[in-house]
This record gives structure tokens, C-alpha cells and sequence, in this order.
């Protein structure tokens, strides 16, 4: 394991789970350049962190997972670094997938959230976020984390440790439906047959639910119940209203 990939949390030392450009080769747009270009890391998961064994226990407790996830600066050929992409799935019993929430901790970010209803695309979203920023995934939305800087990325995330997260739609289309390119074009994914335009939001510091640009989210674990809505999405209509409508 490179030592400079290890990250320092807790007191403790931690190893990612690393993406390689070879579990990414379905998603990838810029075919030519694949086909020429040896595998190498792409980005850095480290997963279940906690600052003690105390927060660990009401983590655990809550059914929450925090994580870190670094993307150092890097073009796949034509497309700016991006994420695999996945949706999450259904809570039994609801018509809401399980949400998530980032954070942008270093760099910058684009989200590129997708909805699918009944296997069409119905709604777009993009959303710019850069550090100190929080962006929520909201149910039923899959979702993709793009860098489209020249600086590494590195971003928190709050989720349900309840599920595991469903990769093959987008392996399936070779991709989210559009497409970053590093020249500043948004391409569309032409195995998509039809995709709405995309709608362009900003971060939203909400304040009910614990959101303070200036204030690293880590620190919800003095307050886990803020964060209910990542296993019970039923319960916070507003919450989705308010993310979707209104970011």
C-alpha cells in the first residue's frame, strides 16, 4: 500500500479501498483513449470511520456509516475524474431508495444526480459545490461525483450501512446520462434515448437538520437523530421537497 494514500483518522491509520481505471472501463466516455491507457488508481474510499471507539459505538447504533473519499486531479482522456455512479435501493415497505449526504472538504465538486422512474430518466440535476459545502442525494436519485479541477478532492459522506449500493444501471449505459468533458462540454450519454436538460442547483445549508457551511459535518455525532432521515427518507417529505426544489 503507497504510504501517502493512508489516511490518518482517530489516531488511527487507514488503508483505502481503492478504484482502479479498470472497474471503471463501462463508464468511461472517451473509448480511444481507454483502449490505449494502462491501468492505474483512480481514487481513494475509505469506509466506517469514526474518531473513537465511543462514536464508533453510536455509529453503529444510529445504522450509519460515515466515509472519506479523495479523487486526485486527472483526466479519463476527453472527461474530467469522475466517481463509478450508482443508485441505491428501495427501503422495503416505501417508495424512497436510501438518500446520502456529502461534503466537500478539500477542492471542489460536481454532483450529477439522475432520477429514473418506471426505467426512463425524468429529471437531471448538477450541483457545484466547493469546500464547506453539504449536498444531499435525495431518495431515488443515483449519482455521480466529478472533479473538475486541478486540485485533489477529498469529501465526507453520511449513509445508511444498510444496503449496498447498486452499480450495474449505470455500467449497463456505459455511463450517467451526460457526460464532463475537461475542454467544458456537457455531452450527452447517446445510450440514453431520452434525457431531460439538466437543471443546475447550488448547496443548501439547512439548519433543521444540522447544515452549517462553516461547520465540518463530522460533528453531527454529537447529534445522530439529525441525521434519521438517511434510514427513514418516509419521514422527511419537506426535506426532499426543500433538496429538490429549492437547492
Amino acid at each position: 500500500m503507497n504510504s501517502e494514500r493512508v489516511l490518518e483518522f482517530g489516531g488511527k491509520r487507514v488503508n483505502p479501498d481503492i478504484r482502479k481505471l479498470s472497474d471503471m472501463k463501462d463508464v468511461i466516455y472517451d473509448i480511444n483513449w481507454l483502449k490505449t491507457t494502462a491501468d492505474f488508481d483512480l481514487y481513494y474510499m475509505y469506509r466506517d470511520l469514526a474518531l473513537t471507539g465511543e462514536d464508533s459505538s453510536r455509529i453503529m447504533d444510529q445504522g450509519l456509516r460515515y466515509d472519506i473519499t479523495v479523487i486526485p486531479p486527472q483526466n479519463l482522456g476527453r472527461e474530467f475524474i469522475k466517481t463509478a455512479g450508482h443508485y441505491h435501493p428501495l427501503i422495503k415497505g416505501t417508495p424512497y431508495t436510501y438518500p446520502e449526504v456529502y461534503e466537500v472538504l478539500e477542492g471542489m465538486a460536481h454532483y450529477l444526480l439522475q432520477k429514473c422512474e418506471d426505467g426512463e430518466i425524468v429529471d437531471i440535476i448538477m450541483i457545484d459545490a466547493a469546500k464547506g459545502d453539504k449536498v444531499i442525494v435525495p431518495p431515488n436519485y443515483g449519482h455521480v461525483t466529478i472533479n473538475p479541477s486541478e486540485n485533489e478532492l477529498k469529501m465526507a459522506n453520511w449513509v445508511s450501512r444498510n444496503f449496498s449500493s447498486i452499480y450495474r444501471p449505470y455500467k449497463k449505459n456505459g455511463g450517467a446520462a451526460y457526460f464532463e468533458l475537461n475542454d467544458g462540454q456537457i455531452i450527452q450519454n447517446e445510450n440514453y434515448s431520452q434525457i431531460p436538460d439538466i437543471r443546475y442547483l447550488k448547496p443548501i445549508n439547512i439548519s433543521k437538520i444540522g447544515f452549517d457551511k462553516s461547520k465540518n459535518m463530522y460533528s453531527l455525532i454529537e447529534d445522530l437523530q439529525q441525521l434519521n432521515y438517511l434510514n427513514k427518507p418516509q419521514d422527511y417529505g419537506w426535506l426532499w421537497d426543500l433538496v429538490v426544489k429549492k437547492q
